[in-house]
């Protein structure tokens, strides 16, 4: 989001755009939600129709980031299809390397505000209700750790991943510039590194 904003950037976040339509409890919103709870991937279909809805929309028109998209085949496909109607390209591709454990290590200690929306990070994998915790962004005691960042969950979805995403990165790389970055430290470290592969 950041990188995004500080490059007047649109940030096009799939996991944001999911999470909205799931809380604003639409059919569509119901069924993105069943899947995300037992760690699949949304069907490519849906996932389609939601980014090109946001690229074609007037903010989008100065240039965005897309984060977390494609993840299929067929999307990274479609994706493709749907820019060139867009008259819209992609420059570049970033992957971010981080190796399963300390994903999982990540993922499972992120905690979410059911009050303001915001992620934070606990110190250690979450084992408890941690509806104790206060939210640092508003204040709240209204953390909760969402099912897909589980750590079962997260192993799922990291199997997941090999299967259906790294093909997609297969098709990306064949038509447009793909970096590899290092994910692994701290965040302003990371950043930079992907900084760097974007000049």
């Amino acid at each position: 989001h950041e990188l995004a904003t500080a490059r007047g950037l649109t940030h096009i976040a799939t996991g944001y755009i999911l999470r909205n339509a799931v809380k604003a409890g639409t059919e569509l919103g119901r069924k993105v939600e069943a899947v995300l709870e037992d760690g699949g991937l949304v069907p490519d279909g849906i996932m389609m129709d939601l980014i090109e809805e946001h690229l074609a929309a007037p903010t989008a028109k100065q240039g965005w980031l897309m984060d977390g998209f494609p993840r299929t085949h067929p999307q990274a496909v479609g994706l493709q299809e749907r820019l060139s109607r867009l008259g819209q390209k992609i420059d570049r591709v970033v992957v971010l390397d981080v190796p399963d454990d300390v994903i999982v290590a990540r993922i499972s200690r992120r905690l979410t505000c059911s009050a303001c929306g915001e992620g934070t990070a606990h110190p250690t994998v979450v084992n408890s209700d941690p509806g104790d915790l206060v939210c640092p962004h508003c204040g709240k005691k209204a953390l909760y750790q969402r099912p897909d960042d589980h750590e079962v969950t997260v192993r799922s979805r990291l199997e997941l991943y090999r299967a259906q995403t790294v093909p997609a990165e297969e098709v990306l790389r064949a038509h447009y510039p793909l970096h590899r970055v290092n994910g692994v430290g701290e965040l302003r470290v990371v950043a930079e590194r992907i900084r760097s592969a974007l000049r």
